[in-house]
C-alpha cells in the first residue's frame, strides 16, 4: 500500500509518501504563500524525490476538515483531480485526528484543536492504545466539532474528574495534551481554568503533518473508509464567514 498524505487545512502545507509503514518522504511549508502556489509544487517534489510513478498510488489521505475554508478547498479540489485522472480513492481524515496523531507516543487524553476564530475552536479528544502488532493506534474519545474555549476546557474538567474516579490510587495520573495552533490562542485561558494537569506540544508537533494524515489514512483504508474523487468533500463543521455575512444581511432586509 503506497499512500500520499496532503493537508492544507491551516497555515502550514504538508505533503508526504507513506508505504507499507515507511514514511518515504514528508514536505512541510508554513509561510506567506498561498497554498494554491505551493501544494502541487509539493507534491511533484516528493513524488520525484521518492522515485515514485503516479500509477503506484493506492490512495491519497487527505485532512478534510475542519480549518481553514480557503485551504480546505484548495486541497479537495488538488486531491480530487489528481484521484480522477489516477482513478485511486480518496481517504478522509479528520483535521483534528491528523494532528493528535503527531503525539502518538502520549498516554492520557490528546486534543486536537484549531483556532476557529471568534473566540471558538475546532477540536477532537483522543487516546492511543496499542494493537496486537504493538502499534499505537488512535481511538477516538469525543469527534470533532466547534465550540466556545470555555466550553472545551469546562467538558475536560468534567471528562479528566471521570477518568480519575475510574482510576485505580496506584496509577499515575494521566495529563491531556494539546496539540495545534490553539495553543497560539488560548494557552493563557486553558492555564487560568484547567483543573487537570496538562502539557503543549513542542513546535516541531504541533503543525499539521502530511505523515500523520498519511498514516492514519492507513489504518481508515484498511477499515474501509475511503471514497471516490466524485464523493469526497471537505468537511467545514460550520459556515464560512461570507454566508454568514450573506444571511445576516438578508435577515436584515426582510
Amino acid at each position: 500500500m503506497k499512500i500520499l498524505g496532503v493537508d492544507s487545512s491551516g497555515m502550514t502545507a504538508s505533503v508526504a509518501i507513506w508505504e507499507d509503514g515507511c514514511m518515504k518522504a514528508e514536505y512541510s511549508l508554513t509561510h506567506k504563500k498561498t497554498h494554491s502556489e505551493t501544494l502541487l509544487p509539493m507534491i511533484d517534489w516528493v513524488i520525484r524525490s521518492t522515485e515514485t510513478d503516479l500509477s503506484e498510488l493506492s490512495a491519497i489521505a487527505i485532512a478534510a476538515g475542519p480549518g481553514s475554508f480557503t485551504g480546505l478547498r484548495i486541497g479537495a479540489a488538488t486531491v480530487k483531480g489528481l484521484g480522477l485522472a489516477l482513478e485511486i480513492p480518496i481517504i478522509p481524515v479528520p483535521t483534528c485526528a491528523g494532528l493528535a496523531e503527531n503525539l502518538a507516543n502520549t498516554d492520557g487524553l490528546v486534543v486536537g484543536y484549531m483556532d476557529a476564530r471568534r473566540n471558538q475552536v475546532y477540536s477532537g479528544i483522543y487516546s492511543f492504545s496499542e494493537n496486537e502488532e504493538g502499534e499505537r493506534v488512535l481511538t477516538t474519545v469525543r469527534d470533532q466539532d466547534v465550540k466556545g474555549i470555555e466550553e472545551l476546557v469546562e467538558e475536560l474538567n468534567q471528562l479528566f474528574g471521570d477518568k480519575t474516579k475510574e482510576m485505580e490510587a496506584e496509577e499515575p495520573v494521566l495529563a491531556v495534551s494539546f496539540v495545534g495552533d490553539g495553543t497560539t490562542c488560548f494557552k493563557d485561558y486553558i492555564k487560568a481554568h484547567a483543573v487537570f494537569p496538562y502539557h503543549f506540544a513542542a513546535p516541531q508537533l504541533n503543525q499539521q503533518s502530511g505523515s500523520s494524515v498519511a498514516v492514519l489514512g492507513a489504518e481508515l483504508m484498511k477499515a474501509g473508509k475511503q471514497v471516490s474523487s466524485d464523493d469526497f468533500a471537505p468537511i467545514y463543521l460550520r459556515k464560512s464567514q461570507a454566508e454568514r455575512e450573506r444571511e445576516e444581511r438578508e435577515a436584515k432586509a426582510q
